[in-house]
């Protein structure tokens, strides 16, 4: 046995006994068992996998380890979130098909993540473009189809006229195509939607059935965004078009002196289609929706040479169109009540339009409460008071109605791309939007020669693809051009993940409501809105549908905190990228795992150091060799408890409580380098070897989650069994309770000894102590102790000049 820790030998010894003996992989037949389900987010395959991916998937193994061994039978898939843009991109640059570039970086991905032993179960693998997988994304799509939850309708989109594509939010940067660079503009298409607004109101009712961190509960409910008010209606009487409004504040309508749209609204074209309207319009992409509706940006508009009736004064007020209104929030077009509105004053001051108050609650513009002023029979009355009597009123005058409104829109899922799940439908003369059978899916993407065709979508391109038959009447039709919204794809792969060799569907009820609900759901805080939400929504509308037996895709979600080089976020753009195959050709993947959780706290963001991951190694090979110099013998400790003893139960304890539900692994593992520390001690001062052997032991099985290959190879050693086959130990809490504790004496944060103590000592008689200590006197040297910092049951730390 080699006296020197090396990982390049320990660490495939492991993962070829894991492969070989199918170690992660788990059947669909329950037995006496719990389930656990644990899961990553799906990672997109673009180039090698990143330093992210390791922290991921290092909290995720811990997980997926420390449940094992608390008896659980546990589910830990692996996939591909592979369609996309950035494939796309390459493919427009290089000519290479993005299915190509895609399964090379597959491939990286697999040997980085075997290399890095993590415990997947890679029968269920997949990637989301494959046929046999996007397949049933069609399948789901013409479910939400026939239930009425996907729809086409003509939408305002951002549109780049130089790749002539829609784009999504995400892909307008400054008001340029994140492709391309070209300004975008607002066009009018027909677009498929899903409508997840049928949803709102249970995706946030059962928000409080899932443990989920308090900050993305906030962030999805401010996302749907719930407020309750009226709806109003403003005619323009020369379209002969009501304009509905809505407006938390039913009791300003009096005030409403003119009526403002979104630039995005659908009808702004058709009421100004000059020049100068398409001009505004497209200039007021440029800016961000914070931005916009900020109460400090100048307030810009054009009026449209319109107007409108206010149902409650009978007059004539006019239309603008201003990029301060925006299209997520109402109906996109409000009241405007310049008397009680920051914004709307302000924009009023701008244009010289009048400015009526109608509550008496200050200057305007006032938003607070008071008696109604300028109302007509509302006059004198509290303005709160009279809330319910004027929405009353407008709904017996067939005016408005009460309604509650959400920020959260439908779901735009086109796009047009060709490296995406193609849309299962056809369209044809007679029969409009036809589906396409069952028994005809999957849609498979046809070849193409043009990624970025002009004035049509890839997929338009394809002749003989596009033109095909009616499913109904067998006359000529045509395909549908757009791709899915990848989201799509990752809406329901963690269903996939169940059943992934079924053939017949895409799941089988029986087997998915066994796995499901995902029980501990692992990923980036970037992604707390729109997957969650979409995933959350796929999930209703097929248990609705009778596919599924759960509400909630994932009962637990755990949001790692990103890593850091020198404070800044890694990018390639930056030169400060980390590549975890480099860290783990240095320093073994145990060394690159355990780092990347010991950094911090899990959930925040830590700044990499190479001397930290250094470091980490360090105690991994002290560990290897407190293994290699114990002394033989059983691991089984027979004689009276010693301080060795105690503190391999005190780590047991620690590790667990940090374990369970915390997951502070930092810390959990910073105990595991006590032990280790005090195995030495030990060993040193005369333990007996059981106890020796004990300890090493079971630093070898607490660090197994964070270090599994050093974690399985040590404890073999000092045991001759599996680690992953045995249970988690347990602390024995007669060891737990000690009458004195090891203070440790510290100079100016640096350790100086440690000296014994009682336990229930107080913070004076723990600093007079350690005062006492022999190796702190030398290394003062007369010096004056300046302050004394007291950590009780730990530490004395003494501060001087």
């Amino acid at each position: 046995m080699p006296d020197r820790y090396d990982p390049k030998t320990i660490e495939p010894k492991w993962q070829r006994v894991w492969a070989d003996e199918h170690t992660w992989e788990v059947s669909n037949e329950p037995d006496e068992r719990p389930k656990s389900y644990v899961l990553e987010m799906l990672p997109y395959p673009s180039g090698e996998p990143h330093i992210g991916h390791l922290k991921t998937y290092s909290v995720g193994d811990a997980v997926a380890h420390f449940s094992r061994r608390h008896g659980h039978r546990v589910l830990h898939p692996m996939g591909y979130d592979a369609f996309g843009l950035p494939a796309e991109n390459h493919a427009i640059k290089t000519g290479q098909h993005p299915r190509e570039s895609t399964e090379a970086s597959i491939r990286e991905f697999q040997n980085q993540f075997r290399e890095w032993g993590i415990s997947i179960d890679w029968t269920r693998e997949f990637g989301t473009h494959e046929p046999r997988v996007y397949r049933w994304t069609q399948w789901i799509f013409l479910r939400l189809l026939e239930h009425g939850l996907a729809y086409r309708k003509e939408a305002a989109v951002k549109w780049c006229p130089n790749d002539a594509t829609v784009l999504a939010n995400e892909q307008v940067i400054d008001g340029r195509c994140e492709r391309c660079g070209h300004l975008v503009e607002v066009r009018q298409l027909e677009q498929w939607f899903f409508r997840i607004t049928e949803y709102a109101d249970r995706l946030l009712e059962d928000m409080r059935t899932i443990e989920w961190p308090p900050h993305v509960v906030t962030m999805q409910k401010n996302w749907i965004g719930r407020s309750e008010g009226a709806e109003v209606g403003f005619r323009c009487e020369e379209l002969g078009i009501d304009y509905p409004v809505f407006t938390t504040r039913p009791d300003t309508l009096f005030g409403a002196t003119f009526f403002v749209m979104a630039p995005e609204h659908p009808d702004v074209f058709r009421l100004n289609d000059s020049p100068e309207v398409h001009a505004y319009v497209n200039s007021a992409l440029n800016e961000s929706v914070e931005e916009r509706g900020s109460e400090h940006t100048e307030k810009t508009g054009v009026p449209l040479g319109r107007t409108v009736t206010n149902p409650v004064t009978g007059e004539e007020i006019p239309m603008y169109v201003a990029d301060y209104v925006l299209m997520e929030y109402g109906t996109g077009a409000i009241m405007a009540v310049p008397a009680h509105d920051e914004r709307d004053f302000e924009f009023a001051k701008t244009f010289d339009l009048p400015i009526r108050r109608v509550i008496e609650c200050g200057d305007p513009p006032c938003t607070g409460d008071g008696p109604m002023v300028n109302s007509g029979r509302f006059d004198g009355l509290d303005n709160r008071e009279a809330y319910d009597q004027i929405v009353a009123w407008l709904e017996s005058e067939g005016k408005g109605t009460s309604s509650v409104n959400y920020r959260l829109r439908d779901w735009l899922l086109s796009r047009q791309r060709y490296w995406g799940c193609p849309i299962p439908v056809v369209y044809c003369e007679e029969h409009g939007i036809v589906p396409v059978p069952d028994d005809q899916l999957p849609v498979e993407l046809p070849e193409v020669e043009d990624y970025a065709p002009k004035g049509k979508s890839p997929l338009a391109t394809a002749a003989d693809w596009v033109n095909t038959t009616c499913p109904i009447c067998g006359n000529p039709a045509r395909r549908e051009g757009d791709t899915m919204d990848t989201f799509v794809d990752s809406s329901w792969y963690f269903l996939r993940y169940c059943d992934p060799d079924n053939d017949q569907a895409p799941f089988d009820r029986e087997v998915v409501d066994y796995w499901m609900p995902v029980d501990q759901y692992i990923g980036g805080v970037e992604h707390a809105i729109l997957h969650l939400l979409y995933a959350r929504f796929f999930v209703k509308a097929l248990a609705d549908m009778g596919y599924l037996g759960v509400q909630e895709p994932f009962a637990r979600l755990f949001t790692q905190g990103m890593i850091l080089r020198d404070g800044d976020k890694m990018s390639k753009s930056k030169g400060n990228v980390v590549s975890p195959q480099a860290v783990i050709d240095r320093y073994g993947a145990d060394a690159a795992r355990c780092y990347v959780l010991f950094l911090g706290p899990p959930n925040q963001d830590a700044d990499w150091s190479e001397e930290g991951v250094g470091g980490v190694q360090r105690f991994l090979s002290r560990l290897w060799t407190a293994a290699v110099q114990a002394p033989a013998g059983d691991a089984e400790p027979e004689a009276e408890p010693t301080d060795l003893l105690r503190k391999a139960h005190w780590a047991i304890d620690k590790v667990t409580r940090d374990m369970e539900g915390r997951f502070a692994f930092n810390t959990a593992i910073a105990a595991v380098m006590e032990l280790v520390n005090e195995i030495y001690r030990g060993a040193a001062s005369g333990a007996p070897a059981s106890h020796v052997r004990f300890a090493v032991a079971t630093a070898a099985s607490l660090v197994f989650p964070f270090a599994p290959h050093l974690g399985a190879e040590v404890y073999e050693l000092m045991t001759g069994e599996r680690v992953w086959e045995q249970p988690w130990p347990e602390a024995d809490p007669a060891l737990l309770a000690s009458d004195e504790i090891q203070l440790v004496v510290q100079l100016n944060g640096k350790l100086v000894d440690r000296v014994p103590a009682p336990a229930e000592a107080s913070r004076e008689q723990l600093e007079e102590i350690a005062r006492c200590s022999g190796k702190l006197a030398a290394r003062l040297n007369g010096k004056q102790i300046m302050k004394a910092v007291v950590v009780p049951g730990k530490l004395v730390n003494f501060v001087v000049k």
